[in-house]
C-alpha cells in the first residue's frame, strides 16, 4: 500500500501543474473558472490521498516504539 501512495503523490505533484487551463474562459456551473474548479478538484484529491496514506501507510512500529518508552 505504501508504494501506491508514493504512486499516487507523484501522480498529484505531475498533475499539480495545470498549464492546460491557464488560457481557457470556461466557466464550470456557469461561474466558476475551470481553472479554479481544477484546482478545487485537486485539493478535494490530496487530502483523499493524506486520508489513506494515514488510514493504511502509517508506521504503526515507530508508535508502538515510542509509546513503550512511556
Amino acid at each position: 500500500m505504501k508504494f501506491l501512495v508514493i504512486g499516487l503523490f507523484l501522480l498529484l505533484l505531475v498533475l499539480h501543474q495545470d498549464f492546460w487551463f491557464w488560457d481557457s474562459e470556461a466557466l464550470v456551473f456557469g461561474f466558476m473558472p475551470i481553472g479554479l474548479a481544477y484546482h478545487v478538484a485537486f485539493s478535494f484529491s490530496a487530502a483523499l490521498l493524506w486520508g489513506v496514506a494515514i488510514a493504511f501507510a502509517w508506521p504503526t512500529k515507530f508508535e508502538a516504539w515510542v509509546e513503550q518508552d512511556r
